[in-house]
């Protein structure tokens, strides 16, 4: 069965006229006509019908007025009852029955929250009803019941309604057809842009941002003057939305254009805030504008949840993310507090920890963290001239309410003509019985039927001659005669001039420049909403910036201990374990853990359990590979480097951020093959043109080479340090900054004794053999001296 088109007519439903009865379906014809439909068959029909209604009726605005159908009648309702934008203001209750009483036969909840919406100036860029009591605030605070409040049009729904009964749009009738309503909205401005619209059909949704009235108008005019420009072109009147709140759109141009150009995207709006200088070099920052969908108790729930977190359910404590999310913020913010007021409506001041810290940082974290900053979407979802509900880009919607707007003043001129040409008859008629005064009423006194005889006798026509009969004597006295014909040339001459205008394009298309210049004069204001492209804010530091102590223990035990310098001989451990490495770092700073099969692994320090407790198994934090171990920890900031070696022989300088992964299984750091093992990773302080790394192979060679001839690398095997022999091993690295370098041996019976080495005995050059050090007892570590 073929899918009726349901968008080539106007809608009924937008008029409140029910919709035709659907035909009969071609099986129930088939069946013998008895009236029978199957069910599949009726579930479509019915589901289409239903859509439309939603579409076309409900939640999608028209390109021409911009107004859905239930606005529509609000407006046009308030008008037919006298509430212009100079008249006292009624019940809102009052306006609400009229509205439900004649064209828009549905709940008065719906229709009451429209009228909220369209009087509320922090939700349209320009208000189309001016509400006197409360109509909600952004606190997302609900308007009083419509018994309470009181409504009135606003100087600019003008816009919409002046030129309403001057033909300029169609009337159809109301839903019991005892009224008629307008189809549309002879728009002077193109409304769906200046107040936007919102609202989700059945397969179809439309979110359109609100602008600036002189951007758009300026815009109009260039199209009228240049029809070839495209949505690029026009971006240069309409740069990008300008919301009621204000706020800063940080979205680059190139994506702003692209959402233009296809109607569909996005822009990112933060909050405006200055920085308030203190006495005593103290400062605190104060938020004026928000972004839209925020609000000032929206921001601080925000902070009230990250400061003080709740149990998630099904949990039974703070999970780590929400504990270092607290510590960070309340390490940063002191104190908030919304002094908002009837003369500020959004002042939010917050109060920083301590005056040391940098204030795009602690913005970057509020930003962050709040509502402060977000995303708007932006979906060019409209009906468009031709009834059909679609996606348009800014020139297209530019484009077909010029083509709505000429039409409706080539309608306005034509009505305007017509009611002149009626006018110039019925004083023509006039002017005649005015001359013949006499005779008229001569004519009038004797004749029986006075009015075919005027027709007869003046060459009248029948209206002609009706208005003589219906009109005072007096109208046709001497001083009036002279108004007549003053007031006939002007009408004459008017005739001309619209007769000129529906003739000659050009001058048509000049007049309706001319009236847009003027409307956007009168109703328009200064932008709003700042566009200055800037960084997505995001958190980089997730915790507060702590000394801390990471242990790990020989059989993988991890944990923490705030602060340095601790004095580890008080460190108890489990049974059979001991310290392995005890890495001085801050929370700020990534933690890399180094496996057997030389795979690096990401940790967050404050990830790392604190307490008096044994901590918890690496394994616990990380997926370890392979059956791989952990073999080494290393701490430092992201741009620290390192040389990596490994018993192979081989290594290179890494730096730690090339280390840092997001995977829980690791990332392949450095290669190496089966039996060989990590050296402690050994942190570069000083210039590598002055360092000399040092090597030691298990046979007992010494080499020591310029740390300017290894190279840095991302990762890999590396670079050969020190030729081996067979079976042999690289066994200990250090680093020397002088002519000297501590090597520590084990000797006989576990004893364990330093000695310096001077280097120039061994100095070479990289992948040499080195020589023997002739020292007793192997080997184990080298130190700078």
């Amino acid at each position: 069965m073929n899918s009726p088109d349901l968008f080539t007519a106007p809608p009924d439903e937008a008029s409140g006229t029910p919709p035709p009865p659907p035909p009969a379906a071609p099986e129930a014809e088939a069946a013998g006509g008895d009236g029978w439909v199957a069910l599949d068959t009726y579930a479509e029909r019915a589901y289409l019908e239903y859509a439309m209604s939603v579409v076309k009726g409900r939640a999608l605005p028209e390109v021409a007025d911009g107004q859905k159908p239930v606005q529509r009648r609000i407006l046009y309702a308030m008008r037919e009852m006298g509430l212009a934008a100079g008249a006292k203001p009624v019940k809102s209750a009052r306006v609400v029955g009229e509205i439900l009483g004649k064209y828009h036969p549905h709940g008065d909840s719906s229709a009451y929250e429209a009228l909220v919406r369209m009087a509320q100036d922090f939700t349209l860029r320009y208000p189309l009803i001016d509400g006197q009591g409360n109509f909600g605030s952004r606190d997302g605070d609900g308007a009083a019941a419509m018994r309470y409040t009181e409504a009135r049009l606003t100087p600019i729904a003008d816009l919409l309604l002046s030129e309403l009964h001057m033909g300029t749009v169609d009337f159809v009738p109301n839903y019991d057809g005892a009224f008629d309503e307008p189809r549309l909205l002879p728009a002077r401005l193109p409304m769906v842009l200046l107040n936007g619209a919102s609202g989700i059909a059945v397969g179809l949704a439309t979110e359109i941002p609100p602008h600036n009235l002189r951007e758009v108008a300026a815009a109009c005019v260039a199209l009228m003057r240049e029809p070839e420009l495209t949505s690029a072109d026009l971006l240069a009147y309409v740069p990008g939305p300008d919301f009621p709140g204000g706020g800063q759109i940080i979205t680059p141009a190139a994506d702003i254009r692209a959402a233009y150009e296809t109607g569909r995207g996005s822009v990112r709006v933060r909050a405006k805030w200055e920085v308030e200088k203190l006495a005593r070099g103290q400062w605190r920052v104060i938020v004026t504008e928000l972004p839209p969908g925020s609000s000032a108790q929206k921001v601080l729930a925000e902070i009230e949840e990250a400061t003080n977190p709740k149990i998630r359910p099904g949990k039974k404590a703070l999970s780590q993310e929400q504990q270092n999310l607290k510590a960070l913020m309340l390490s940063q913010l002191d104190r908030v507090r919304d002094e908002s007021d009837s003369a500020q409506p959004v002042r939010l001041v917050f109060e920083p920890k301590s005056s040391r810290l940098d204030a795009d940082d602690f913005m970057n974290l509020l930003l962050a963290q709040t509502s402060l900053e977000g995303n708007v979407s932006l979906n060019l979802v409209m009906i468009g001239l031709d009834g059909r509900p679609g996606q348009k880009d800014l020139r297209s919607i530019l484009k077909d309410w010029v083509d709505f707007r000429v039409d409706t003043v080539t309608r306005r001129i034509t009505h305007r003509l017509s009611e002149v040409n009626k006018r110039i008859h019925i004083l023509e008629g006039r002017m005649i019985a005015f001359i013949h005064i006499e005779e008229v009423i001569r004519v009038i006194r004797e004749a029986d039927e006075p009015k075919p005889e005027l027709m007869k006798a003046f060459g009248l026509t029948d209206v002609q001659a009706e208005d003589i009969l219906e009109i005072r004597l007096r109208q046709l006295a001497r001083l009036e005669g002279f108004k007549l014909e003053k007031e006939l040339g002007g009408l004459r001459e008017e005739r001309d001039g619209l007769r000129h205008l529906l003739d000659n394009e050009a001058d048509k298309r000049t007049l309706i420049i001319d009236e847009i210049e003027a409307d956007a004069a009168k109703y328009g204001d200064a932008r709003r909403t700042e566009i200055k492209a800037a960084e997505r804010a995001t958190l980089t530091q997730t915790v507060a910036d702590e000394p801390v102590t990471i242990i790990l223990s020989q059989k993988g035990w991890i944990r923490a201990r705030s602060g340095h310098n601790l004095d580890l001989s008080t460190l108890a451990f489990k049974d059979g374990d001991a310290l392995a490495v005890a890495a001085e770092t801050r929370t700020v700073w990534p933690l890399i853990v180094l496996d057997s099969n030389g795979r690096a692994y990401t940790l967050d320090a404050a990830d790392v359990p604190t307490g008096r407790g044994d901590g918890v198994p690496v394994t616990s934090l990380v997926e370890l590979q392979d059956g791989a171990k952990v073999a080494q920890l290393l701490a430092a900031p992201a741009e620290s480097r390192f040389v990596l070696s490994h018993s192979g022989g081989y290594g290179f300088i890494g730096k730690v951020a090339d280390m840092v992964g997001r995977n829980k299984a690791g990332k392949t750091y450095i290669a190496l093959e089966a039996g060989e093992a990590l050296l402690p990773p050994l942190p570069l302080q000083g210039s590598a043109d002055t360092t000399r790394l040092v090597v030691a192979s298990s046979s007992g060679r010494l080499l020591a080479f310029a740390l300017a001839e290894l190279k840095e690398l991302a990762k890999g095997r590396g670079l050969m340090l020190m030729q081996l022999d067979e079976g042999e091993t690289l066994v200990a690295a250090g680093l020397a900054a002088t002519d000297k370098v501590v090597a520590t041996f084990n000797g006989a019976r576990g004893r364990v004794a330093d000695e310096a080495i001077a280097l120039s005995d061994f100095d070479g050059k990289r992948g040499r053999r080195g020589k023997p050090h002739g020292r007793r007892g192997a080997l184990a570590a080298l130190r700078g001296a």
